[in-house]
Formats: structure tokens, sequence, C-alpha cells
């Protein structure tokens, strides 16, 4: 897997917008998805593994009991697909993982908690076209029949109405993303999307790193880089404040903007995978997600 090293502002932003060159359409429009992680050493663990345990045989019960305790909240069509983004939205343990198509939105999960500004940060891209390109035939049929190159939820229910359905369409395990319905605004501004295995144990970074170089990279951010990366996202506007709308959004965002540079703090923070905050001493194979994000 290719591991890029941006040696300063500039050098960074060359490799976030690299390969977004489409030649059929004569645009700059990336075939890439991003996520962002404060630690370089995370790997792409879903919320249902960081379970442990026998975490692939509980999806089903977390699910099932989330929809009859959550019945009060609408879900479009009862789509078990709708159900899996609300539940991962708002913190259920699931075989999701957040992403952004935004660069800079990964960069801000990348460089948002200041008690990881003694380590390298790290983005993750993915060639999502090309992922969907190895995907079960019925699967890829629905993208073309629709020219799309991502799916949505109700995409998903003509070929494969429920996960269970989804395992039974390959042997083999693959990788796919999905775009959640517009839920509220957190989701919105974040330009979201979701990627999933097709089991729930199956280890995305894994069944990445055995794909062509082209399809996955990791840009690493220099510790070193990260103060000067964090402040001028803040000045383009991408900040806590706009990517999670509400009072606590902006909670955060003040109190990590006006903590000064020599102070080290245990700052607990909103994570838009899971909802936990993330606190230092955290060990390596327990840390969050980008989710929704990313």
């Amino acid at each position: 897997m290719r591991e890029l090293r941006p040696k300063d502002w500039l050098d960074l932003n060359r490799l976030l917008f690299s390969n977004t060159w489409n030649q059929n359409i004569q645009r700059f429009r990336s075939d890439f998805v991003y996520k962002g992680l404060g630690d370089s050493r995370w790997l792409l663990q879903t919320t249902l593994m960081r379970l442990g345990g026998n975490f692939h045989e509980l999806e089903r019960s977390l699910l099932r009991n989330f929809k009859k305790y959550a019945m009060r909240s609408p879900v479009k069509h009862e789509s078990e697909w709708n159900w899996l983004a609300v539940a991962q939205h708002h913190g259920l343990p699931t075989r999701l993982l957040d992403w952004t198509y935004s660069p800079y939105v990964a960069l801000h999960f990348a460089t948002d908690n200041l008690d990881q500004y003694d380590r390298d940060g790290v983005i993750w891209g993915v060639n999502y076209v090309e992922v969907h390109r190895k995907l079960p035939r019925r699967l890829r049929a629905v993208l073309e029949c629709e020219r799309s190159n991502a799916f949505t939820a109700e995409m998903l229910d003509r070929v494969s109405p429920t996960l269970a359905d989804l395992e039974r369409l390959s042997r083999r395990d693959f990788g796919m993303f999905f775009e959640p319905p517009s839920l509220d605004d957190r989701i919105v501004n974040q330009f979201a999307l979701f990627s999933l295995m097709s089991s729930p144990a199956a280890k995305m970074h894994e069944w990445l790193s055995r794909q062509e170089s082209a399809l996955v990279y990791r840009i690493i951010i220099p510790s070193e880089l990260k103060w000067e990366a964090r402040d001028k996202l803040d000045q383009a506007n991408i900040t806590e404040r706009v990517l999670f709308p509400g009072l606590d959004g902006l909670s955060q965002w003040l109190r990590r903007h006006y903590t000064p540079k020599n102070v080290v703090i245990e700052q607990p923070r909103i994570d838009s995978a899971d909802h936990e905050p993330r606190r230092r001493n955290r060990r390596v194979d327990e840390q969050p997600r980008l989710k929704r994000s990313a």
C-alpha cells in the first residue's frame, strides 16, 4: 500500500487533490473518498469490531433491538439499509465505516484532537469507483442501470434487501460504499458516505491491502504539520461548528480554537462515528473511526 508523506502545507494540498482529473468529462471530479484519523497507527476498524468477543454474531441482535426500541423514529420505507444508516449515525456498533468525499473534511478528523498532536495522523484515500468494479455482477448491474458510482439504500434494496442477502451474493469478501439518506445537516455538511464489507468479520484495511496499488493510498500527516493544517482549516471554515451543527459542535470548536498552543489537555470530543469522547491513553487497537463520516 502506498504511503505518502508531505513536506509542508503546499505539498499536502497537492497530495490531497492528486488523481482528481477526469479525462472523460474534462473536469476535476475525483473517484476517491477519504477518511481521516488522528493516529497513523490506527486501522480501519469498525465500531462492531471494537465490541470484542464474538462481535460478528451480535450484529443481528444489535440491529433488531435498535429497530424495536426506536420505532417512534421514522425510517423511510423500513429499509434495513436506512435502519443501518440511522443506527450508525446515532452510535450503534455496526459494520459500517464513515468516509467523506471531501479531503478537507478528512483532514479535519485527522487534526481535530489536540491531545493527538504528538503523533502523526493519516488520511486514507480509496478509489471507490474501482472498488465497485470488483463487486458481484448483480450489484454492478444496479450501478450501471442507474449510471451511478455509489449506492443508495433504495438501490441496494433491489438486489440485497438485508445484510444476510448481501453475504450470499459471493463466497469471497468484497467491499462497497453507499450514501446514507440526508438524516440531518451533519451528514450533509460532512459530505458523507459509508463503507462496509460483505462480512461483519472482514477487515477493510486487510482487504484493501490485497488490491492493486492504484486503488488505495495513505497520506501520513506529520505531527509537526498538524498545527498549521488545523489553523488553515479553521480559516477555511472547516470546523466542528460547521460539521456538527448545533451548540455541542459550536462549544467544541470554541474550546479547541482558544486552547493555547503550549497547553496540553485531555479533551473529550464529538466523534462522527460513534459519539464516544476520545481521551489520551486509549490503546492503538481501540481507536475511534471517521465513520460520518471522516
